[in-house]
């Protein structure tokens, strides 16, 4: 009897363990200090300081489910949105349960919809491509969504990432009825290769993370079947080996000037002929998959593939935030246009079972799997502001101490984890040879900073 109650309590231990340590509970952006969020409004290049807090508020677990607490608001600043979307990033007060262990779908794949299909580890809601608007042929106008009048015929559907660019904020978000999500990789505009929008230059702000195209992406969130979703960059090798490539999509668009068929050969309601007001790519219908089975580095129908990541030593079914060689954007651009799994994630209102918190204090995270730390301090020398930016994914609140030669400090900020970016004022400093001071959890290093005015 003894030895069944010693073997019946390590089994329940190591299912407690192996729990405790699966990504989709310990990856979790939680808000420990009670930073609140940020917003801009238009004409005012100062932030305004929100009541709601940032990230995520607690996450919960039991043997089958992950429960996550959110409000829905991101540690960098949001707005404004410059469409006339009179929305602000509001508290959405959810609960989203994910599944520990989520299951490959072994038949028809179930098609992305409108409004969330994942969450990243802020907290915050990834949309697919849509808008809500379509091509309507009888009023030959598009449709739905914010538009008044007829609404579209779901045939030729837009594309949020081409059609609504001037409503996203620097860091490629806005709100849908208060609800702020992202249909895209969740890195700032200004931090692409080619800017495409110039939004970030009278309202400065930051994404979730940095492309690092020298290191594997940080884990981003998870889609609504359970599976992970990464940044743009992977292992060009599906068994974690090999150089650090980019994740490519495998959609590309078609070659028509006429929307009178899909890419498969279907006969449908005719769309807008391809023009400058309706451009080849404003419609997801625009596109084809075109397969790479000998192209590790392309992904699969749904931009996912089976490979091993830095959470997932033996592997796991991954989504890829795909981007083209200048780092904008690419379709399908996160997850879909279906699923790879079983869709069983979803939001609700309360947890109905005995579940246990995690409690994430005691967690050790490094930025991008490497205790060497990439930070940019720029400009550098500087006369008026200095920047300070982390490369990747900053997992736990950093504490910048500017010091003078002395040791004397002269400034101190904090950067909320799920941010990248903190400014110095240094215009009233004089001349000379600065240090700044990094303390992140129990890692601490400095960098040199030069005032010359």
């Amino acid at each position: 009897m003894m030895k069944t109650y010693f073997f019946v309590a390590f089994l329940l231990c190591s299912e407690m363990m192996r729990s405790q340590s699966n990504p989709v509970i310990t990856s979790w952006l939680l808000n420990t200090d009670g930073a609140k969020g940020r917003h801009y409004v238009q004409g005012n290049s100062t932030p305004i300081q929100d009541n709601d807090s940032v990230n995520c508020q607690s996450v919960f677990y039991s043997n089958q489910w992950a429960y996550v607490k959110t409000k829905g608001i991101p540690a960098y600043v949001t707005g404004p949105f410059l469409d006339g979307n009179p929305s602000l990033a509001t508290n959405q007060n959810a609960i989203f349960k994910f599944p520990l262990n989520p299951t490959a779908n072994p038949g028809n794949p179930t098609p992305t919809n409108g409004g969330n299909i994942g969450v990243f580890i802020n907290g915050v809601a990834l949309f697919d491509y849509r808008d809500g608007v379509s091509w309507n042929n009888m009023s030959q106008a598009e449709g739905g969504g914010p538009i008044p009048g007829p609404p579209g015929q779901g045939v030729w559907n837009r594309d949020a990432i081409v059609a609504e660019r001037v409503g996203f904020d620097c860091a490629k978000g806005h709100p849908a009825m208060g609800n702020y999500h992202h249909h895209q990789n969740p890195s700032a505009f200004d931090l692409d290769l080619q800017v495409i929008s110039t939004v970030c230059n009278l309202y400065d702000a930051d994404g979730l993370y940095v492309m690092d195209s020298t290191t594997h992406s940080p884990l981003l969130g998870f889609a609504y079947d359970g599976f992970p979703i990464y940044g743009a960059y992977g292992y060009a090798n599906v068994n974690g080996t090999g150089a650090i490539t980019r994740m490519k999509s495998s959609y590309q668009l078609r070659d028509i000037t006429l929307r009178t068929h899909y890419a498969d050969g279907t006969d449908v309601a005719d769309g807008p002929p391809v023009s400058n007001s309706y451009p080849l790519g404003r419609y997801r219908e625009d596109y084809e998959f075109v397969a790479h089975p000998n192209q590790l580095d392309f992904l699969d129908e749904h931009n996912g593939r089976f490979c091993v990541t830095p959470e997932y030593p033996d592997g796991i079914y991954a989504y890829f935030c795909t981007v083209d060689q200048n780092w904008n954007a690419a379709y399908p651009y996160a997850v879909g246009p279906t699923f790879y799994g079983i869709k069983v994630a979803a939001k609700v209102n309360v947890i109905s079972e005995a579940v246990t918190e995690y409690n994430g204090q005691n967690a050790t995270h490094i930025l991008n799997g490497s205790a060497n730390w990439e930070v940019l301090v720029f400009p550098n020398p500087s006369n008026d502001y200095v920047a300070v930016q982390f490369h990747g994914l900053l997992k736990d609140n950093a504490i910048i101490t500017l010091l003078d030669i002395s040791g004397k400090k002269i400034q101190e900020r904090q950067l909320s984890k799920g941010s990248t970016i903190a400014y110095l004022d240094v215009r009233s400093l004089y001349n000379g040879e600065y240090f700044l001071n990094f303390e992140l959890g129990n890692q601490r290093f400095t960098r040199s900073l030069v005032i010359q005015h």
